[in-house]
């Protein structure tokens, strides 16, 4: 059997096993294929300052997994939404090790959502829908608004920012997943006003402490439920919820 060595991908496959993650030989090879793909496309464009494979392998990949800390079902048919999605991450790697999810990746810069269709054209990836598009304009859009189980984002805004353009993707009870660094607990708190007027909830402030190293310390995951229905007006127009917060 090929093992994570053999791939070049044994940093990673160790770590997914801290969270209970058991890799497949497939998955591992999937992910050593996303390593060269990503390698080769950043010589064109520059879609990640991180380079090193160990890196990543640690910051992108293992750290997109950490998703499975703030969010136990990974089931089939889940909708999950991937805000900025930039190389694919968290989303992509998710969608490796969780194949039955419908994933979305949101990107407004086409040459990033071009390199996501060749990802997941590369990586063999089914039901992946890939959208250029800015996520105020997406909950604007038929078939999108109210219709996610779970919205991702990964170093896209301040959480008072961000729950405006997540929660009226989400559907009723669905969940938010912000990556966040050592202001995490601080953002949580700060968000209350936007969370009150847009229905969110904040359910958990999950520190990664025990996952550094290799993860940088004072890593956070701040989970946002949707309780009530976000008002109709959310998100305001393009650029207005980053100027103006709630």
């Amino acid at each position: 059997m090929t093992t994570g060595a053999e791939l070049g991908m044994e940093i990673l496959n160790e770590q997914a096993a801290r969270l209970g993650l058991d890799l497949s030989a497939d998955q591992l090879a999937q992910f050593a294929q996303y390593q060269r793909l990503l390698a080769e496309a950043n010589q064109r464009a520059n879609l990640t300052a991180i380079t090193d494979p160990e890196a990543v392998q640690v910051r992108h990949f293992f750290d997109s997994l950490t998703a499975v800390k703030a969010v136990d079902d990974w089931r089939d048919n889940l909708r999950v939404v991937d805000l900025g999605a930039g190389a694919g991450f968290p989303g992509v790697p998710l969608k490796i090790v969780f194949p039955g999810i419908r994933l979305t990746l949101v990107e407004s810069t086409a040459k990033k959502t071009a390199f996501l269709h060749t990802l997941a054209a590369g990586l063999g990836l089914d039901d992946v829908d890939i959208v250029t598009m800015r996520v105020e304009d997406l909950a604007r859009t038929e078939g999108y608004r109210g219709q996610f189980d779970v919205a991702l984002a990964r170093g896209v805004a301040s959480l008072s920012v961000l729950v405006e353009y997540a929660l009226p993707l989400c559907k009723g009870h669905g969940t938010l997943v912000a990556w966040k660094g050592r202001d995490g607990p601080a953002e949580a708190q700060s968000a209350i006003n936007a969370l009150s007027e847009l229905g969110g909830k904040v359910t958990g402030v999950v520190s990664m402490n025990d996952l550094s190293p290799p993860l940088p310390p004072d890593r956070w995951l701040i989970t946002v439920e949707k309780v009530r229905r976000t008002p109709g007006k959310y998100p305001r127009r393009v650029g207005v919820p980053a100027k103006q917060p709630l």
